[in-house]
């Protein structure tokens, strides 16, 4: 049975052709979509490895450094920098700001630190800031070492490029001395949104509160997660629309061969070996447009402009979600296989 359902696969293969290269484009999107939401997370934990904290303090009443805009003195960095457990302190400005490209606004994360303390990435091209004016951006922003940028109604000159370190659905990130931020953000006065530590302080000043890492990183993925929760759905609906095509592919195969099956069951073939030929061939289409849909995603990953991280576990689970989908697909002609007429073998219609 699973020789006459393969054997019947290389007969109708251009038919088979068509639905593998549908399915597996399906795949690939659900890939990609698995990528994205994974990509969230990605982006996120690059930007916080690179200001390098260990922990963050922020004012009482705040869940975290990345949605809350609450000030507090920068000079209240010098106090945590005393506190048990802390080896150095700094004050960290986060904003949110546009760039101006032309006639276009985009978007920015921008980050004020202290000039050679915390909070400040290692360029990969050029050099950090040294002195008012000057920013390291990164290079989804597209601007270039030496360029002259302007971020909301304040020119910048360009002195270093990050890569990997965007932020909330892939807003480039901007860094800046601190007082450049404070300029930006607050008029000048002397005030900051978060204070950072390497080590982690056991007690903190009246008033404020430590959020760790992994708290500071969920606090920035809380607004996306319906975004992301919408993404899964989407992917859970793309595997449907996969089994659809294979079902629909299957199905016509079986319209087809009702003569053969009827063949089959005159000569003592059971359901259950009917069953096993269909699903043989839904099988192998499903698994076939996984492989294939595998090497599709890596193609298509570059073109969206957020960050695609197909994580090693959605890999490892699309051959299960082929097999299950096979198998559904095969139920579709199941029916019609069943109640074929064994005397359709000996003549008639």
């Amino acid at each position: 049975m699973w020789f006459i359902s393969l054997r019947d696969l290389v007969y109708r293969r251009r038919r088979f052709v068509i639905a593998i290269v549908g399915t597996a484009a399906v795949f690939a999107m659900a890939l990609v979509l698995a990528g994205m939401a994974a990509g969230f997370t990605v982006e996120a934990e690059r930007t916080q490895a690179g200001i390098g904290a260990d922990a963050w303090v922020v004012p009482s009443g705040v869940p975290g450094p990345w949605t809350s805009f609450r000030t507090m003195p920068a000079a209240l960095a010098a106090a945590v920098a005393k506190e048990p457990g802390v080896r150095a302190a700094a004050p960290l400005i986060h904003l949110r700001q546009s760039v101006h490209e032309g006639s276009t606004l985009v978007d920015v994360n921008v980050f004020g630190h202290v000039i050679g303390g915390l909070g400040e990435p290692p360029p990969a091209e050029g050099t950090v800031e040294r002195g008012p004016g000057q920013i390291v951006v990164d290079s989804k922003l597209g601007a270039h070492i030496g360029d002259r940028v302007v971020i909301g109604r304040w020119p910048f000159r360009v002195t270093g490029i990050v890569h990997g370190m965007t932020a909330t659905s892939g807003i480039p990130t901007v860094w800046m001395p601190l007082q450049d931020a404070q300029t930006m953000g607050f008029g000048g006065q002397p005030l900051t949104t978060a204070i950072i530590t390497r080590g982690i302080p056991r007690t903190l000043p009246a008033g404020l509160v430590l959020v760790s890492n992994d708290a500071a990183l969920q606090d920035s993925l809380r607004p996306l997660q319906s975004g992301i929760q919408s993404i899964r759905s989407s992917r859970t609906f793309l595997w449907v629309i996969a089994a659809i095509i294979i079902g629909a592919v299957v199905y016509l195969s079986t319209l087809e061969r009702v003569r053969d099956f009827a063949v089959l069951k005159a000569v003592g073939a059971s359901s259950r070996d009917l069953f096993l030929g269909l699903a043989a061939q839904s099988v192998v289409v499903a698994l076939v447009s996984a492989a294939l849909a595998a090497v599709l995603a890596q193609l298509l990953a570059p073109l969206f402009p957020l960050t695609i991280a197909i994580p090693l576990s959605a890999y490892l689970l699309l051959p299960v979600v082929a097999l299950v989908v096979g198998m559904l697909a095969s139920l579709v002609g199941l029916r019609k296989a069943i109640t074929v007429d064994p005397a359709l073998a000996f003549g008639g219609n």
